[in-house]
């Protein structure tokens, strides 16, 4: 599959090879891939089932937890089909068209993902700084416009990066070194002046991730102030306890996220590892994240309890 000394005009296809050097163990890597899109899958659905049936997760963090997972489960659809045909059925041509559509859904829903979680940040601040007016400030029609909000800016600025790509017509590969259509990984392949392309990906990087982050961390800094200035000993550790899930989601998504970002411009870090940090990246949090949720809240336990049980019992 080597890539020929030529220009491609307006390519058709591209080729998506996997993970460069580790082609001869694809096959065997896609099934803890498999594995954890399962997992991500089933979490996440069964997180949809359970929040609008029970009232008492009705509250503007599991309303936000609920598009949390509607966008994992976006996310896991559109990596995991491609990449495990490429593993197990060698299945490596893709259209361009498509590909770029697999890259617009990717980076838009990583996108919206990060917004989720500054929402998710804002609400625990009113909910331990100003917890008298949290129902009256995050009321259904601004949790609705927050969601609007966070879906139209990832739509406008991914967006805007597949403009830039489709102003590209000559392109020297038509090779793609990766498990997916990455933004970076495309926008490589081209002959011509990429500069603009270079620059508007790290303003979309920064202007999400980078504002997201910083938000949260001044957001979390507030609480853990407020907290501190509580007096009870017990009523610190609850209001902390409230908080730990979100930031262990914080954590693995923007330390991973933050890597892979940097690693692909600005490192040299061997194409196989980036490659496999990177998929772990988009795959590993949506597995986890109804899991981490899941062990914290007592309903959500109890449902999937019952849910368990039922089914058992019915077998029987």
């Amino acid at each position: 599959m080597a890539s020929i000394n030529m220009s491609y005009l307006n390519p058709r296809t591209v080729i998506l090879i996997g993970i460069p050097r580790l082609q001869h163990m694809q096959f065997w890597i896609g099934f803890p891939f498999f594995a954890v899109c399962l997992v991500a899958l089933l979490g996440n659905i069964t997180l949809l089932i359970i929040i609008p049936m029970e009232r008492s997760l009705h509250e503007p963090m599991y309303i936000f937890l609920a598009v949390l997972a509607a966008t994992d489960i976006g996310l896991c659809a559109a990596i995991a089909p491609k990449m495990l045909a490429i593993f197990w059925f060698r299945s490596y041509s893709m259209a361009f068209d498509t590909c770029l559509a697999q890259l617009f859904f990717i980076h838009a829903l990583q996108c919206m993902e990060s917004g989720i979680l500054l929402a998710m940040a804002f609400d625990r601040y009113i909910a331990i700084c100003d917890p008298l007016r949290h129902t009256s400030i995050l009321t259904p029609s601004i949790l609705g416009r927050m969601m609007v909000t966070v879906a139209i800016r990832a739509t406008v600025l991914v967006g805007l990066l597949l403009i830039l790509i489709k102003r590209l017509h000559l392109f020297h590969s038509t090779v793609i070194a990766h498990s997916y259509c990455e933004h970076m990984a495309v926008v490589k392949l081209a002959a011509e002046d990429i500069h603009v392309n270079k620059t508007c990906g790290l303003f979309v990087g920064f202007t999400i991730l980078g504002f997201d982050m910083i938000f949260i961390l001044i957001s979390y800094i507030l609480i853990f102030q407020a907290v501190l200035h509580l007096r009870q000993k017990e009523a610190r550790l609850k209001a902390f306890n409230t908080c730990t899930a979100h930031i262990f989601v914080f954590l693995e998504f923007y330390i991973l996220a933050f890597f892979s970002f940097f690693s692909h411009r600005f490192g040299r870090v061997v194409p196989s590892t980036h490659i496999l940090l990177s998929t772990i990246y988009l795959l590993v949090p949506p597995s986890l994240n109804p899991i981490v949720y899941g062990v914290k809240n007592k309903v959500i336990r109890k449902r999937v309890a019952q849910i368990f049980l039922l089914n058992h019992g019915s077998q029987q």
